[in-house]
């Protein structure tokens, strides 16, 4: 069975960056992972004119459900707030979290943590590395983690 993946992200509002959110959908597609992106599954839900805002965050609240991890870009000095929910969301139903930060800037009160601590809670405590990625050769280069999550 196919493992499902919240590919949780900021990219959808600018056409630049939406860019690369094709590289990291081709990225998890070619380890056979389906990928859930949300500015691609609520397009139908945005074109309707009465409460789509409400659809959409119900719709992508269902497919955090349905997913068994989330992938999430937390770029930005704050990173995206949407995002920020996401996780959280995430992080209480267990899921399990890798997230992605090529920003440089300082996000975190913490020397021990690059972003704001609660963030960690999704991940080991120890070795919480392993799923913190600083680039897309990072994700590229260490697909046997992967390949290791997609069959356990």
């Amino acid at each position: 069975m196919r493992k499902k993946l919240y590919l949780a992200n900021p990219y959808g509002f600018s056409k630049q960056t939406k860019i690369l959110l094709h590289e990291f959908i081709k990225i998890f597609n070619d380890l056979d992972v389906e990928v859930f992106e949300p500015f691609e599954r609520a397009k139908t839900l945005i074109k309707q004119e009465s409460q789509w805002a409400y659809d959409v965050a119900r719709s992508n609240f269902h497919d955090l459900k349905e997913c068994d991890c989330i992938f999430a870009i937390v770029n930005g000095n704050p990173p995206d707030e949407g995002v920020m929910i996401e996780l959280g969301i995430a992080i209480a139903l267990k899921k399990e979290i890798f997230l992605f930060r090529d920003d440089f800037r300082n996000c975190s009160d913490s020397d021990q943590y690059p972003l704001n601590l609660m963030l960690f809670l999704g991940l080991p405590k120890d070795n919480w590395e392993k799923f913190y990625f600083e680039s897309l050769q990072d994700i590229k280069s260490d697909k046997k983690r992967f390949i290791e999550w997609t069959k356990n």
